[in-house]
């Protein structure tokens, strides 16, 4: 199915779940009761809808929130994200309970990546060290060396050992850390964010003659040739930041368009202006009315084998030691 026809087929779903004024106001002031009477925290990423970011505990990119999952006293966890994030928090904590919104909320990238496959190429290449992007399940984390986030790749593959890394399984962030460390040879993955890899120059171009005075900011995950005319290469909060601290008032901002909700919130005054069609649909499936449910019955719950748990924790954990020597 093309992609205009998932849109097509996922967006009436999504908007009719979605509440509005007083029925939204009840459900949130369930949500923040339920917080407290089921020993709740709700963790949420930067490209949900609003109304969930607005009622989140934590809100972040991948990192943030792998980091953040660490930390939380709650027993429960109610992650709004995609499924790779919540197996994240899971595996970070394999003693406290995981919960999605939604089951069905399957990140395409992560499945771009096989066990098998990564096999067949640490066979290849003996002495490379494997690096999983985060946006990859759990058994693949599993047979991973260390996993990172568009915010910490560079510096992961910078401080390994290994002049040869298999990096796996965004082939976009594979060629900008490639670019950053020409004295490594990075074995580039074939997956990608259809997201962000349906991002052109000339959509870029056609904001930049309608906005000359905006910077252009852009993710990791994005084409080599929409990197190229960008003014900045940034993770999700790599974007919050500097548009915070930054001068200027105007922001081309090249990652899925819900980001926009927290540079507003952060950055009041500023104008910011997304790429057409920046939209994900698997995130897209968490729904307000999904997250009260979900807080309501416990369900679903995020289920992992404890022998995966504890392989995958291993490259986990470093990556998030990684983070935390920056």
């Amino acid at each position: 199915m093309s992609l205009t026809a998932v849109r097509a087929a996922a967006e009436p779903e999504h908007l009719s779940d979605r509440a509005e004024g007083d029925a939204l106001a009840a459900i949130v002031a369930r949500i923040e009761h339920l917080k407290v009477e089921r020993d709740i925290v709700l963790i949420v990423h930067n490209y949900q809808y609003p109304e969930i970011q607005a009622v989140a505990d934590i809100r972040g990119d991948s990192l943030e929130l792998s980091i953040a999952a660490t930390k939380v006293p709650q027993a429960n966890i109610v992650f709004c994200g995609v499924d790779f994030m919540a197996e994240t928090a899971k595996i970070l904590n394999p003693a406290k309970r995981v919960f999605i919104p939604d089951a069905r909320a399957h990140c395409p990238m992560a499945a771009m990546t096989d066990v098998e496959g990564l096999q067949l190429a640490k066979e290849r290449y003996t002495d490379a060290a494997v690096v999983a992007y985060v946006n990859t399940r759990a058994d693949v984390k599993a047979v991973a060396d260390v996993c990172c986030t568009s915010a910490n790749a560079v510096n992961v593959c910078e401080k390994l050992d290994a002049k040869t890394i298999i990096f796996t399984p965004d082939q976009n962030l594979g060629q900008y850390v490639q670019r950053k460390l020409p004295d490594k040879k990075i074995v580039i993955w074939p997956g990608y964010c259809h997201v962000h890899q349906n991002m052109t120059p000339e959509q870029v171009l056609s904001l930049k003659r309608e906005h000359p005075d905006a910077e252009v900011l852009v993710h990791p995950e994005c084409p080599p040739d929409v990197i190229d005319l960008a003014d900045h290469v940034f993770s999700t909060s790599g974007m919050l930041k500097h548009c915070r601290e930054s001068p200027r008032r105007e922001f081309i901002i090249g990652t899925e368009r819900e980001l926009t909700f927290g540079l507003r919130r952060d950055s009041p005054g500023k104008q910011f202006y997304t790429l057409p069609r920046a939209i994900c649909p698997t995130h897209k499936k968490i729904t307000i009315r999904k997250v009260l449910a979900t807080m309501e019955t416990f369900a679903p719950e995020i289920l992992l084998d404890e022998a995966t748990i504890a392989r995958a924790r291993a490259s986990v954990e470093r990556m998030v030691e990684y983070a935390r020597r920056e």
